[in-house]
Formats: structure tokens, C-alpha cells, sequence
């Protein structure tokens, strides 16, 4: 018993909690540049029809999801190594996640095949990416056995995502932003039409090498990334498990998981919230180029809303530490919804800077809290299945799973109903039933989706009032009973 104390006095170093930090970014910079700018690329720049690139969006994010419990399996059926037994996987693919990603941002010299060649990708880099992202998200787990350390990485860990996020956005946006602008929408009447073909070819040269440069960009900074986390994160050992102890088998396991009501409420809440930041974070830019008079400064407005959720995160780690995280959830998810639909009715300048910043702080409560959360579901079904080991992927991955699913089937249906809008690939002006599509796709569906996350999270059982923090050392003294 005196070792096991031991284990859990053992303290995480500022350094160590930086290192795993910067470990998440590159995934969290690599999705920022997808989830604002994919869908307006395949549409402007690629020019797919908006059928196909909702194909695109829709089965990418569903393969995604499915690949995330096969991932998950393989991660518990995986042995120790020297490294760990997660690392292996984040630094085996990390190479290949950069490949993909840049290719998904080439566009091929045929025009007939470019759908398979998106498809393509975009599976290829979903499924490379949850060998990276799955492993990470059960690391938190093997940081520490102490809950308060585990919840201080998890800080780190948002604080550092959302400034990946940042960065992405501002890659991304500022490289590209002149290819989006009115510049570059000349007035037919005023050229002729030799100048006005040569400067449409042009400018789409222009947009093709824009979004090239700045992959080439994010790719660099994910390879860094993971070399600073695998030099300065030590993956320990399980402490609740003996070497001796008989697995049981994966299907078992899934079940008791799926058994779990704390598990799938939580993850029940925010699938539904997950789905309406991303429909916002999706539709954003294209909303801000179709719907209303703000395609000049939407890559600020996007920069402001990251900054703010950057800056919140310390603000929300106080508060779910002081009030609780179901009141933290509560009281930061609630912030993007009035200000949303504001932005749809009184769409200027000022307005949609309000709307930055007050969707910031939702963006960074969203990020945080579920990561915080699920750290104290496994906690507690450890204590109610003391001779569970090694399962701790499957909660990881099936979260993922089922967000991603959503979010893929949300992004598909939104870009589909562009289409029955008469969304006109490539033109600068858009007729006004897009406008009136993308304005419901920011204002009212993030709205019922919120609240419906929302409801469902009052039924969340775990609370501060009986803290999870002793779940580590119940765990242990049960685990130092069974082996005796």
C-alpha cells in the first residue's frame, strides 16, 4: 500500500504538462484549417458540385468515426514497449497524417476524378489521424493516477489546443484570405470577356497555390509537435493494474462501457453540442462570403473568436474547479446562442466582433469540459468494475466515434441543403436562398442542437458534491485487497 501512495504523490512537472500540451496542438491546428475552410474549398476551388462535396464531408467524418473504435480495439490489444504503449502509434503515423493532409489540399490536373480524389483523402487522413488522436486522448490516463494532475494537463491541454486552433485559423485564413475577397469578383460589365477569363484563371491559379502553401505549413508544424511530446512526455505504466490480472475480452468490455450511464450521458450531451459548434465552425466563412457584407474580415473575425477562447480557458479550469464542471458546461456552452442569432438579424461589423468573442468562450468551455469529464466517467467504472484493465481507448475512441459520426452527418445534410438552396459552385454572388440556408445553418439548428445537449447533461450523475478525487486511492485499495 505504501508504494501505491507513493504513485499517487508523484507530481506532473510544468514541462511534462507543456510537452503533452503541444502533442494535441497539431491535430487542433490541422482540424481548425479543415472545419473553416474544407467545405468553401471544395466548393470555390476544387469546384465539386455541392452534392459531392457533402459526400465528401458526410462519408470522411463517418469513416472517421467508424475507424475510431477499430483503432480503439487495436490500441487495447496493443503490448508495452520501451516508449509506452500509446506512443508508438502517435509517432508511427504522424508521417503518414502529414502526407494525406497535403494532398488534400492539391488539386488534381482532371477534373472527372476529383471527387474520388477528395473521397479518397479525406478517408485516408481521417483514419491516420485517429491513430494519432485516440492513443492521446487515453494518455491523460497514464500522466498520473492523481485526478487534480490529470485535470491540470487537461488544462494545459485545451489551453494549448485552442491555441492550435488559433494558429490554424490563422494560417489558413491569412494565407488564403485573398483568395475569398471581392478582388477578386471583377463586375462583368466592366472588362472584357478575354480580361475577365484571364483573371478568373488567374485567381484560381492563386487560390490552388495559397491553399498548398499553407498546408505545407500546418504539416511542418504537426511533425515539430510531435517530436517536442514524444521528447518530453514519459507514458506511465497503469498503477491500478497487476502485471498477473487476466484481461477480459474486448466485446466484454465494450458492453460493460456501453453499460455505463454516466459514460453515455455524457457523451449523449455533448455529441449534440459538438455537432452545433461544428455546423457553425463549418458554415462560418461561407456565411460571412454569401450571406452577409463580411467576406473582407472574416478571417479576423474568426481570429477573434479563437483568441477569446484561448484567453477563457484559464477562466473555465477556475471555475469548474470552484463551482463544478456541470456547472462550468452549463454556464459556458450557453454563451454562443443568443449571440449567434443576433449576428443573423443584425449582421455588421460590430456586431459579428461581439459574436467572436462571445462564441470564444463557448468554443473553450465545449473543448475543455468534455475532456475534463471523461477522465472521472473511466474513474468510476474502475470503481464499479475493479478487474476492468486496459479499456480506457474504448471510452476515448467511441466518444470520438459518436461525435464524429454526428458532426459527419450534420456537415453532409448542411452542404446537401446548399444544394436544394442552388448553391452555384465557384460564382461570387449566391442567390438569396443560400443566404437564407446559411443563415438557419448559424442561427437556429446550432440553437435546438445546444439545447438539447444541454438537457440531456442534467441528467449527468458524477458531482463535485462526492469527488471523484478519491476514486484513485478506493482503486487502489481494492485493487491491493483482490491481490492479496
Amino acid at each position: 500500500m505504501d508504494n501505491n501512495i507513493t504513485v499517487l504523490d508523484q507530481k506532473l512537472s510544468v514541462c511534462s504538462k507543456l510537452c503533452f500540451a503541444i502533442g494535441g496542438a497539431p491535430n487542433q491546428v490541422a482540424g481548425s484549417a479543415t472545419a473553416f475552410f474544407l467545405q468553401i474549398y471544395l466548393l470555390d476551388v476544387a469546384q465539386i458540385n455541392p452534392f459531392q462535396a457533402s459526400m465528401v464531408l458526410f462519408i470522411g467524418k463517418a469513416w472517421g468515426a467508424v475507424s475510431d473504435p477499430v483503432v480503439g480495439f487495436f490500441i487495447t490489444k496493443s503490448k508495452w514497449t520501451r516508449i509506452g504503449r500509446l506512443m508508438p502509434w502517435m509517432v508511427g503515423c504522424t508521417p503518414f497524417v502529414v502526407v494525406s493532409y497535403f494532398y488534400l489540399w492539391f488539386v488534381p490536373p482532371f477534373t472527372n476524378g476529383r471527387f474520388i480524389w477528395y473521397l479518397g483523402f479525406y478517408c485516408l487522413y481521417q483514419t491516420l489521424i485517429t491513430c494519432f488522436h485516440v492513443p492521446y486522448s487515453a494518455l491523460t490516463m497514464f500522466l498520473s493516477p492523481d485526478q487534480k494532475e490529470r485535470d491540470s494537463a487537461t488544462a494545459y491541454r485545451m489551453t494549448m489546443e485552442v491555441l492550435g486552433t488559433l494558429v490554424g485559423a490563422a494560417i489558413q485564413g491569412q494565407i488564403v484570405a485573398s483568395a475569398h475577397t471581392l478582388k477578386n469578383c471583377p463586375q462583368h460589365n466592366m472588362l472584357s470577356s478575354d480580361v475577365l477569363l484571364y483573371m478568373i484563371v488567374y485567381s484560381l491559379y492563386l487560390q490552388k497555390e495559397m491553399y498548398m502553401i499553407a498546408a505545407g505549413v500546418i504539416g511542418g508544424v504537426f511533425l515539430i509537435c510531435t517530436v517536442v511530446m514524444f521528447l518530453g512526455v514519459k507514458e506511465r505504466d497503469d498503477p491500478y493494474i497487476s502485471k498477473t490480472e487476466k484481461q477480459i475480452p474486448f466485446h466484454k468490455g465494450f458492453i460493460l462501457v456501453m453499460r455505463h450511464g454516466p459514460y453515455l450521458t455524457l457523451t449523449a450531451a455533448f455529441l449534440f453540442i459538438s455537432v452545433a459548434i461544428q455546423l457553425v465552425q463549418s458554415n462560418f466563412v461561407l456565411f460571412c462570403t454569401h450571406a452577409v457584407d463580411l467576406r473582407d474580415h472574416f478571417q479576423n473575425i474568426v481570429l477573434t473568436i479563437l483568441v477569446s477562447a484561448v484567453v477563457s480557458i484559464p477562466l473555465w479550469q477556475w471555475f469548474l474547479e470552484r463551482f463544478g464542471k456541470k456547472k462550468a458546461a452549463f454556464c459556458g456552452i450557453t454563451w454562443i446562442m443568443p449571440f449567434t442569432v443576433m449576428l443573423v438579424f443584425i449582421p455588421n461589423l460590430v456586431v459579428a466582433y461581439v459574436v467572436a468573442v462571445s462564441s470564444g468562450l463557448s468554443v473553450a468551455a465545449s473543448l475543455l469540459l468534455p475532456w475534463s469529464m471523461l477522465p472521472d466517467v473511466v474513474d468510476d467504472f474502475r470503481l464499479a468494475n475493479p478487474c476492468c484493465k486496459g479499456y480506457e481507448a474504448i471510452f476515448y475512441s467511441f466518444y470520438v466515434f459518436f461525435t464524429k459520426f454526428a458532426a459527419g452527418i450534420s456537415l453532409g445534410v448542411s452542404t446537401l441543403c446548399l444544394e436544394f438552396a442552388g448553391y452555384d459552385t465557384g460564382a461570387c454572388r449566391q442567390p438569396a436562398q443560400v443566404a437564407y440556408t446559411l443563415k438557419l445553418l448559424i442561427g437556429a439548428a446550432p440553437v435546438a442542437f445546444i439545447v438539447t445537449g444541454l438537457l440531456i447533461l442534467l441528467l449527468y450523475p458524477i458531482s463535485e458534491d462526492e469527488p471523484t478525487r478519491f476514486c484513485c486511492q478506493t482503486l487502489l485499495e481494492r485493487h491491493s485487497a483482490l491481490v492479496k
